[in-house]
């Protein structure tokens, strides 16, 4: 089972470090080993056109078919055909970044109730465990 996520034309990232954290973006163009050249598109994930590095990037399953150095208007069009944002979405990773900024989100109040829900459904389980063990 070898390596399948490359650094190519194309393909979708997440960006993991710096004011965009947690968008995606698509690889337009490499520059060299370390740089590439991404786009959003913006209307989809909010990334303009610039220069990031690979270390900020973390590669994902996806792959947009768009020619070397594509337009917004051809990169948003690749997008939708691909259905890339819906399939995105409908992954364990996307879940768990939308779980982890949805608990980031909660207030004191919220993770109070969080709590007592928690407790309540321990204590459902510890008493139906019961009763089938006795």
């Amino acid at each position: 089972m070898g390596f399948t996520r490359f650094v190519e034309v194309g393909r979708v990232a997440l960006i993991n470090y710096g004011p965009d954290a947690g968008k995606l973006c698509t690889i337009i163009d490499m520059i060299d080993n370390n740089r590439v050249l991404v786009d959003g598109p913006r209307e989809k994930t909010g990334i303009h056109r610039q220069v990031m590095t690979t270390k900020r990037l973390s590669l994902t399953d996806f792959v947009a078919k768009i020619p070397r150095n594509a337009k917004e208007k051809k990169i948003v069009a690749a997008w939708e055909d691909q259905g890339i944002l819906a399939a995105w979405e409908s992954t364990s990773w996307a879940k768990k970044l939308a779980t982890k900024k949805r608990r980031a989100s909660l207030s004191d109040f919220d993770r109070f109730k969080v709590m007592i829900a928690k407790k309540q459904k321990t204590e459902i389980v510890t008493k139906k465990l019961t009763e089938i063990s006795a």
